[in-house]
């Protein structure tokens, strides 16, 4: 599927510019399965789970769920029940879509809606508040993608508690990304995460979520080796 131009992530990078925390997520996970949506749930007014596809779920352009995603997916839909955990994806589910043909392949694989969508993310919003009838405020919702230009920036335009994820694919098994998608990733990953007085300061001043009050108070990391480590910059790629 052929991407076309995102024009709200480039009206909205004036906005990023001048309040570059937009893009700093509230938690860094490795990959899905190193968030506890118990926690969420529990303890961070989480009603229902957004999740971004390419690279977070699966390949990049696959319809099968990646291996090192099936435990984060499944104990999402443990924690939240299938009606309220689905995917909100820059392809699928868009007008590059023709009658929602991979959003229908991407249910039957994975098990969950893909929501409907005109307007690409950081837009979006209204269809997403309309897909979650039971959620009553942004708030309540937590959104999961590798992006931060389109997946963390959406978050916290409307208050959402935000997870970056690093990319589930690099080398061959990452030869089908969007070339311009892959060189944007690793140039925001850098800028938010290198060691660098802008990176440090923008990661400092994290927009504070409605409940959630920090890791500190309320873990959402897993303790894995995984989620242990800090992130390279190979990684960041």
């Amino acid at each position: 599927m052929v991407q076309s131009v995102n024009l709200k992530a480039l009206t909205t990078l004036a906005s990023v510019v001048r309040r570059p925390y937009l893009a700093a997520p509230h938690v860094f996970v490795p990959t899905v399965s190193d968030l506890s949506y118990e926690a969420l749930r529990d303890h961070c007014g989480i009603k229902a789970v957004i999740f971004d596809k390419d690279n977070t779920l699966t390949a990049p352009y696959e319809n099968a769920l990646h291996p090192r995603a099936k435990l984060g997916l499944q104990s999402a839909l443990d924690a939240f029940g299938k009606d309220n955990v689905a995917i909100l994806s820059n392809s699928a589910g868009t007008n590059d879509d023709p009658d929602f043909k991979d959003g229908k392949e991407i249910e039957d694989s994975l098990g969950i809606a893909v929501i409907r969508h005109v307007e690409k993310k950081p837009g979006g919003i209204g269809e997403v508040m309309r897909h979650f009838p039971k959620v009553d405020d942004a708030s309540q919702l937590c959104m999961v993608g590798d992006r931060l230009l389109t997946d963390v920036v959406f978050g916290n335009l409307h208050g959402m508690l935000t997870v970056h994820t690093l990319p589930l694919c690099s080398g061959k098994e990452n030869k089908k990304d969007n070339t311009v998608a892959k060189v944007i990733r690793s140039v925001e990953n850098k800028m938010m995460y290198g060691d660098w007085w802008g990176g440090r300061m923008v990661r400092g001043y994290t927009l504070q979520h409605k409940v959630w009050r920090g890791e500190d108070e309320c873990p959402l990391v897993l303790m894995t080796n995984e989620a242990k480590k800090e992130p390279s910059l190979g990684e960041l790629d």
